[in-house]
């Protein structure tokens, strides 16, 4: 994350990154304050093992975006709402509109958790233990759906679908 006010938002992709059991770092990397950081955290990524990066930034949003360009490794962005925002479009378009050749899979605003469960996909497709448990999130979710829509029913409500 690009500072500390960021956390807030960051902190829903590391709990489910922790309830996946998948390992991962958390920490600030500043594209403008911080810009040796940057590039030693970016281009070093790959060699010590990090397979996916979800990088969130807020105002002009650079983070995303240069670490990218300088890692051959998935890049997710999360578009913060900043106390200096634009109601959030400023990090939102920062992140979005990337260059051809600069990828940034980039998910809506102040969606972290998105963000940790799309990594979750990425690291899945190779391994299937976060695989099965991807599974088992999206039948959760399916479950607790369905439970809502039996509430429904229970209070009155007319449904004709089903």
């Amino acid at each position: 994350m690009g500072s500390d006010s960021d956390l807030p938002v960051m902190q829903p992709a590391a709990e489910f990154l922790k309830s996946f059991g998948i390992p991962f770092e958390l920490t600030i990397v500043s594209a403008h304050r911080t810009p040796q950081r940057l590039l030693s955290y970016a281009t070093k990524a790959r060699q010590r093992g990090i397979k996916v990066i979800i990088a969130g930034a807020g105002g002009a949003a650079h983070l995303p975006g240069m670490i990218a360009s300088l890692t051959t490794v998935p890049v997710i962005g999360v578009p913060i709402k900043s106390s200096n925002s634009l109601d959030g479009w400023d990090s939102i378009l920062s992140i979005l509109q990337m260059p051809n050749g600069v990828p940034v899979a980039t998910v809506a605003l102040n969606a972290s958790k998105n963000a940790g469960i799309l990594a979750a996909t990425i690291l899945g497709v190779h391994d299937e233990k976060i695989h099965e448990k991807l599974v088992g999130f999206k039948i959760t979710m399916e479950s607790d759906v369905q439970e809502k829509i039996s509430k429904l029913k229970k209070d009155g409500w007319q449904n004709t679908f089903d």
